[in-house]
Parts: C-alpha cells; sequence; structure tokens
C-alpha cells in the first residue's frame, strides 16, 4: 500500500459531480493498492496513520497525532499512486492491484481506520471521477509505502 497523507484544516470530496463529503481539521489520506498488500499492511499502516505526530502542540511542534488532537480523517481511493513512469511518456498502472482486489483491500482499510481513529473515516467512492479539494495545513504532506517502511 502507498499512502500520501496531508494535514488539512478542511478538505472534501464531491463524488461523480453530485455527492459532497467533507471534514474539518485533521488528515486527507490518499490510498493506493496493489495486489500485494494484505490485511497486514492495513493494520500496521491504519495504526501508523493515527499514531503519526504531525499535528502542533501548545509550543507549536509537530508532537500529536490524530488521536491525540481528535482529528477528522477523509479516505480517497487513488490508483494513479503506483504510477510507474520509468519508460515512456505515458505513466503505467500495471503495478496497481485491479478492482476485484483493491475494492476488499479498500473496505478493510477503511474499517480498520475506524476501529482505530477517533472518527469514522469520510471516504470517496472507489473508481468513481472524484473533485478533492483541500486546505493544507503547513503545508504537511508525508508518503508512506508498507513494501518500503522508512
Amino acid at each position: 500500500m502507498r499512502v500520501v497523507i496531508q494535514r488539512v484544516k478542511k478538505a472534501k470530496v464531491l463524488i461523480d459531480g453530485r455527492e459532497e463529503r467533507s471534514i474539518g481539521s485533521g488528515m486527507l489520506v490518499l490510498a493506493g493498492f496493489e495486489e500485494a498488500d494484505s490485511q497486514e499492511d492495513i493494520l500496521w499502516l491504519s495504526k501508523k496513520i493515527v499514531d503519526l505526530r504531525i499535528f502542533n502542540d501548545a509550543e507549536g511542534v509537530m508532537n500529536k497525532s490524530l488521536n491525540e488532537t481528535g482529528g477528522e480523517l477523509m479516505v480517497i481511493s487513488q490508483f494513479t499512486l503506483h504510477a510507474r513512469t520509468k519508460k515512456g511518456k505515458r505513466p503505467s498502472y500495471v503495478k496497481a492491484a485491479k478492482p476485484h482486489i483493491a475494492v476488499p483491500l479498500y473496505e478493510s482499510f477503511l474499517q480498520e481506520l475506524g476501529r482505530v481513529a477517533p472518527h469514522r473515516p469520510v471516504s470517496g467512492k472507489f473508481g468513481a471521477h472524484m473533485e478533492v479539494s483541500l486546505v493544507n495545513d503547513g503545508p504537511v504532506t508525508i508518503i508512506i509505502d508498507t513494501k518500503n517502511k522508512e
């Protein structure tokens, strides 16, 4: 799994031009899945996300987690996070999981985040056209790949 985490003041997603979902202060997580991903990746990453200390404490130091601040969480599926750009001008998405694998992983990820986060995550809709807007706070943007735990 590969995620891009953005600390936000607010975020919203418009799904297929008609359904809008939003959050206030918290995290926007863009999530991409590959066929090698497992429940182990989901459990590790979910805990990592909610415990990631990227929110300011009283001294203005990034020392608090989503769990400590009670922030909100939005999760958007994004297969393009697994784009390969080594050859040619058109990205290849062969590493991204096909929907029959990715959808259950995405749903499991949402369920696990709902279990460990202070609030149930707001989500986009897998495979839909989405317009995501956000106010990045900081800006703070973190990339995590479960296959390259740095």
